[in-house]
């Protein structure tokens, strides 16, 4: 078990690894997965753009959308995936202690990760947005299985129940 903070991201080649993320709330992880050379990675990125705090981008890229996202694809393709094959999923956006909607940063998040997903061509296969429960997410490396746990609910694997997945 491989665990992917906040602000953080891994890949891995290895079959046995599993890739998991807790605590999902306003954050969004992006989970990729390339099922012919089997890489696997995760990110959980915490703020939608880099703009934002460019010193902070260069020290941690992981901590933004729009410079973690392009890291974790570079970064799977420089491992043997072919961006076409990726199957893509993504997870969290809630409105978390943020109940007036003041700040927006779970629809801020989802909104500037859709926008690079248009520009990068990248379809997602499956997405559990936005809401106001926390989530936990894992990649197993080797089947390409995406398992979801919301606070409260049961764990299921999202790429099987996508079709019923709620998103803002």
């Amino acid at each position: 078990m491989v665990v992917v903070g906040v602000c953080d991201c891994r890949l891995t080649k290895q079959p046995e690894s599993v890739l998991v993320t807790y605590a999902l709330g306003s954050c969004i992880a992006v989970i990729v997965h390339d099922p012919v050379t089997r890489v696997g990675g995760l990110l959980h990125f915490l703020l939608p753009e880099s703009t934002l705090d460019r010193q902070k981008a260069e020290r941690n890229p992981y901590v933004f959308a729009d410079t973690g996202i392009l890291r974790l694809f570079q970064a799977a393709c420089e491992m043997g995936a072919n961006k076409r094959r990726l199957v893509v999923t993504a997870v969290g956006g809630a409105q978390m202690m943020d109940k007036e909607s003041v700040f927006n940063i779970g629809k801020r998040n989802c909104l500037a990760m859709r926008k690079i997903f248009w520009k990068e061509g990248i379809m997602v296969r499956a997405e559990d947005l936005g809401g106001e429960i926390s989530r936990t997410v894992r990649l197993e490396v080797d089947t390409g299985r995406v398992w979801l746990r919301g606070a409260g609910e049961k764990e299921q694997d999202l790429l099987a129940t996508a079709s019923g997945r709620r998103s803002l």
